[in-house]
């Protein structure tokens, strides 16, 4: 008899349970999903609190599903690296309608004989891609795009996102029409309101604040707290459905219908998307959202325009980068007016002064902006820009504030033209500007503001990597005359640095001791950490490869340093020429006398040419990389004897891939660069 009680209170508790989910579940996708709700937030706080008790209590009932498994108590360890089941490839990108035409060109030459076809446009939101597999209707994977081929497991914090449903809305579908596993792609993102309080709370901890909601997004899912990314709210629009047999009209055989089962699935599709019968319709589609944009509560930097039909898109197929029957249609750099303030002068470490336009702070791409480099005298005789203009400022590759033209009809009266200064604005001394050069330069060696660059350059990370030197403590030193070249730092004691502001005995032994450390670093970062012109840390590691022993190469001509693979003309001429003062031999000298490393060791040497693959090729690298940090891909290269450089061009042999990739790889797509993902990479290395 007691059996029979306790048999049935656990089917009663089962049932409870069952019915508070499909409830809680129903309320979510009406508040997340179609923006509707259909209880009030204390109906549902009490719902959810019921179900958390009885989980509690019958932990046995705990399913992942549930809505009250939407954040882990454990922060995850790593982030696993995962191969996506369907590559997430992305999109050919055009800039203007002109360019849109000659794609719709290329895919009709591609597919002969189409008549009229359908497109399906939608706005390209501005986030991070996201990858979900669904196996019975349940979510068990959520992955980042990392190289397209393979990204990382995220699951735990995908399931903090309200508007990705845990289990799909299966019956509203006739039963047995989706398969045991699909893949849904869309965009995570983060809703402008949202981001702008994010960084107000950043900004009152004393936190550095995000760039822009882009950047937030994915720093937020690589969060291993999944309970920081539940507080970042993140939303989530999906837009692409991978299922075997989804021709089959029986389920959806268009974009269009796609996107609908998508919504009966319980996701939240953006409503802006519109079924456009020609290219014309798709340029007006494109044109009216350039300005509608403005209003939306998120980001977008484009329209994404896809062929609607199925079957044409499998008859077209894929390149080796993106599909032949979609293409991002790219909007301008987003542009806004502001007024000139100032217009000051910078003084950098190899002596060059820039002048920097300090202007009314404005908004744009999401972040806050006053002020926006001018480069050189050239360009701001070029612009004619004063004190006091009006200017039009946008964000170049979306990341560098730069003035794009004067508004001159709303120039004030009695404006002044800039003038670049004819002495250093920090020492005093005049300043030059060679022949053919378009920079004006302190010539000063002992100029402040060039031995604070040249210290800051040589504890830099890339250089000699000293930690705990800071900036305000290098302007410390140089401003009390502690130090007065490099050389100096390694003359330091912990009674020069406790003198300093906010060093206690404790700091100051930290950093004698990591003063002392630098002295291991191999020749090619001290070389890096000379400041050289034109010599960058790639540069270094050529040159110490052809040049072992820093006498070699300070007694080498410039023809012999012209040999090294990727030193040309201008680099070789610098290299000699900065061996040949007197002040930099003094300080070889000071530096040898000090322990610095100013010779390879047979392992930094590594293998002879002949055993490395990448000898004479030229990498580039963008993106976040799924398992790798930029550096360690690197060193990779190089270590195989290929070089590294920060931009493309069609000197450019292999452009490595990672997560968000931005401009690079544009122009690497312009320019018909190959490109591989990070597997890739380290598969050609292991071969």
């Amino acid at each position: 008899m007691e059996m029979d009680v306790v048999q049935a209170i656990n089917t009663e508790v089962k049932q409870r349970v069952q019915e508070l989910r499909q409830l809680l579940q129903k309320a979510s996708y009406a508040y997340y999903v179609l923006d509707s709700p259909i209880m009030e937030d204390a109906v549902y706080d009490q719902l959810y609190r019921e179900l958390q008790q009885l989980e509690n209590q019958y932990p046995e009932l705990v399913t992942p599903d549930s809505p009250t498994q939407r954040v882990g108590e454990k922060p995850a360890t790593q982030f696993l690296s995962v191969r996506h089941n369907v590559p997430l490839y992305s999109l050919e990108n055009a800039f203007n309608i002109e360019e849109l035409k000659a794609w719709e060109g290329r895919w009709r030459r591609q597919a002969a004989n189409v008549g009229q076809v359908e497109y399906v446009c939608e706005l390209k939101i501005d986030g991070s891609a996201l990858a979900l597999t669904y196996e019975n209707g349940v979510l068990t994977r959520g992955a980042t795009r990392g190289d397209g081929v393979t990204g990382e497991d995220i699951t735990q914090n995908v399931r903090t996102i309200r508007s990705i449903p845990l289990r799909l809305n299966l019956e509203t579908l006739r039963e047995n029409s989706l398969p045991e596993r699909i893949e849904v792609r869309g965009e995570a993102f983060l809703p402008l309101e949202v981001f702008k309080q994010i960084n107000e709370e950043r900004q009152s901890r004393g936190e550095s604040v995000f760039a822009n909601p882009r950047n937030a997004a994915a720093g937020t899912l690589r969060q291993l707290d999944s309970r920081i990314v539940a507080q970042r709210r993140l939303d989530f629009f999906a837009y692409t459905l991978h299922i075997p047999g989804l021709d089959d009209a029986s389920i959806a055989n268009t974009q269009w219908e796609a996107l609908e089962l998508l919504q009966k699935l319980g996701f939240r599709v953006n409503p802006n998307h519109k079924l456009c019968p020609s290219i014309d319709d798709v340029a007006q589609y494109y044109q009216y959202w350039n300005t509608e944009r403005l209003n939306l509560p998120y980001m977008t930097d484009g329209v994404v325009v896809k062929l609607n039909s199925f079957k044409l898109q499998e008859q077209l197929g894929f390149t080796q980068k993106f599909p032949r029957w979609a293409v991002a249609l790219k909007y301008a750099a987003e542009e806004a007016p502001t007024r000139v303030e100032n217009i000051a002068v910078n003084v950098g470490r190899t002596g060059a002064l820039t002048p920097l336009a300090q202007m009314r702070p404005v908004q744009l791409a999401g972040t806050t902006v006053s002020r926006a480099t001018l480069h050189n005298a050239d360009r701001v005789a070029q612009l004619d820009i004063r004190i006091g203009d009006t200017v039009i400022v946008r964000k170049a590759g979306e990341i560098i504030p730069e003035v794009v033209r004067v508004l001159k009809e709303l120039r004030p009266d009695n404006t002044q033209s800039f003038v670049m200064p004819s002495h250093c604005p920090v020492c005093g001394q005049p300043v030059i500007r060679e022949m053919g050069e378009a920079v004006t330069r302190c010539v000063n060696a002992s100029c402040a503001a060039i031995l604070k660059g040249a210290i800051e350059h040589w504890v830099s990370r890339d250089a000699l990597d000293i930690r705990g030197m800071g900036e305000k403590l290098v302007h410390q030193l140089v401003d009390r005359e502690v130090v007065h070249s490099v050389a100096d730092l390694y003359n330091l004691t912990e009674d020069h640095l406790c003198g300093l502001e906010r060093m206690g005995k404790k700091l100051a032994q930290k950093l004698v001791e990591a003063i002392a450390q630098s002295k291991n670093q191999p020749w090619s970062r001290v070389l890096y950490g000379l400041g050289i012109r034109h010599v960058g840390s790639v540069n270094a590691q050529l040159l110490t490869q052809k040049f072992p022993t820093v006498e070699q190469l300070a007694e080498a001509s410039q023809a012999d340093i012209e040999t090294v693979y990727g030193i040309g003309e201008e680099i070789a001429q610098s290299v000699y020429q900065w061996f040949h003062i007197s002040a930099n031999q003094t300080l070889i000298s000071r530096l040898k006398d000090a322990g610095l490393q100013f010779a390879s060791t047979v392992e930094e040497t590594g293998l002879s040419q002949s055993h490395q693959k990448f000898v004479g090729k030229t990498f580039v690298i963008t993106g976040t990389l799924p398992t790798l940090k930029r550096d360690e891909a690197k060193a990779l290269i190089q270590k195989a004897g290929g070089k590294v450089t920060d931009s493309v061009s069609k000197k450019t042999d292999f452009l490595v891939v990672g997560e968000e990739a931005g401009s690079k790889l544009t122009k690497a797509q312009e320019l018909g660069v190959p490109q591989l993902s990070e597997g890739q990479l380290l598969e050609i290395l292991e071969d």
